[in-house]
């Protein structure tokens, strides 16, 4: 499965919000993940979080922020949820809005 987030920071609203894209359509499948575009992705979920929470748990350490991140709609493994959290933390280490777009392929979790 080919999957992709979305996680922006919005300090004015402080709020984070992740959104959850996926690779549905099985024409896509054997199309590589260089060709594909935005359009490519179904949306699947977002969460929305309090920028209190996600600093708190960011002062107790990666698990505590990936047990933040992690809800009933977006549950991703272990691997995607390190590189979420580490996303999650830069953008809260930057003074400065934003965002990040994140892309995972499970096929190279086989090659790797």
């Amino acid at each position: 499965m080919r999957q992709k987030y979305v996680i922006s920071r919005n300090g004015a609203k402080n709020r984070l919000k992740i959104r959850e894209y996926a690779i549905i359509d099985k024409d896509m499948k054997k199309v590589t993940s260089s060709l594909l575009q935005k359009g490519s992705f179904s949306f699947l979920c977002e969460e929305t979080y309090e920028s209190k929470m996600i600093v708190s748990s960011i002062s107790k350490g990666m698990n505590a922020l990936i047990a933040i991140l992690r809800t009933h709609n977006i549950f991703p493994i272990e691997p995607y949820a390190n590189k979420i959290a580490e996303s999650v933390m830069a953008l809260y280490n930057s003074s400065e809005d934003g965002s990040v777009e994140l892309f995972f392929d499970d096929a190279d979790l086989i090659s790797a």
